[in-house]
């Protein structure tokens, strides 16, 4: 099945979309309305519209840095939006971990902000939008052993705050999770952090909005071979019936991330998720074996 309503592929989206989003929020940050900004810059209103919506398939740095000045940016904010602006003309685009884009401009967590559905596969670990506080904790406390025990707890509390797109009571994302049975038996922590949070998928599972499945180990390989980590991400349509933002890929690895927007990488991975899901076991009995393993960590079996 293919998305006949999908964006054209004449490059990649998403750093004019991300560019657009920082120079929205900047733009706010001022207190300034479009007209005011753009007066500022002796522009139509309509020319920085666009920029903040993603539509201004060339934007010139030089721009960018007026605007950065005009909203007062601070020399880190600005580099950041110079580092967009750079990448807008890209094909494709590789957002690695400690590039130069830092945390308040993350295009993951805003990709899972504006999203109206994701269809997620996890291997190994239990997906963010998943992980109770614990059970975060002890990962980050090995993926980032630097920290300070308060730099943690602001780790996982943005953890926290990124679930309300699932959790939040009006129009809450839709979230179709496959996570292999390694995932929930792989011990976190220790079986009190992993039973807690077996619960917390369980329990999860029985929203509206939220569907859980488990692909047992005797499912083998569906594809004949394993997978990474990947979500696909889907938003709105408009009034017209067309998409506001083009579907994307997330792939994940050690060293970064891929971000797919061709509509023929996008329907891979589509291909893919649907075999998985084929191989997975029905909600109810995905949730019934996710009790029975949290309480195996509880007895400690």
């Amino acid at each position: 099945m293919t998305d006949g309503d999908e964006p054209g592929e004449t490059g990649s989206t998403l750093p004019r979309r991300q560019l657009g989003r920082f120079l929205r929020e900047a733009r706010d940050g001022a207190g300034l309305t479009v007209e005011q900004a753009a007066g500022l810059m002796e522009w139509n209103k309509s020319t920085l519209s666009r920029l903040e919506r993603g539509l201004t398939e060339k934007v010139r740095v030089r721009d960018v840095l007026g605007l950065c000045e005009v909203y007062g940016l601070d020399d880190e904010k600005t580099a950041a939006a110079k580092s967009l602006a750079e990448q807008t003309p890209a094909k494709s685009w590789w957002h690695a971990y400690a590039d130069l884009i830092p945390a308040h401009s993350n295009l993951f967590v805003g990709l899972e902000a504006g999203a109206k559905s994701m269809t997620i596969f996890q291997p190994l670990i239990v997906p963010g939008l998943l992980q109770t506080a614990d059970y975060a904790r002890a990962l980050d406390r090995i993926y980032f052993p630097a920290d300070t025990a308060s730099a943690l707890d602001r780790r996982v509390e943005l953890r926290a705050q990124r679930q309300n797109v699932i959790l939040r009571q009006r129009h809450p994302a839709q979230a179709l999770v496959v996570l292999q049975e390694a995932a929930v038996r792989t011990v976190v922590g220790d079986r009190r952090v992993m039973a807690a949070q077996l619960r917390h998928i369980a329990d999860l599972s029985t929203r509206e909005n939220v569907e859980v499945r488990l692909l047992p180990f005797r499912a083998g390989f569906p594809l004949g071979m394993p997978l990474p980590p990947f979500i696909i991400f889907r938003f709105a349509k408009d009034a017209r019936g067309k998409l506001t933002e083009p579907t994307v890929v997330f792939a994940e690895s050690f060293a970064g991330a891929m971000y797919f927007e061709r509509q023929t990488e996008v329907e891979l991975y589509r291909e893919a998720f649907g075999k998985v899901q084929r191989a997975t076991l029905d909600a109810r009995p995905s949730r019934d074996l996710i009790r029975e393993i949290a309480r195996e960590f509880d007895n400690g079996r």
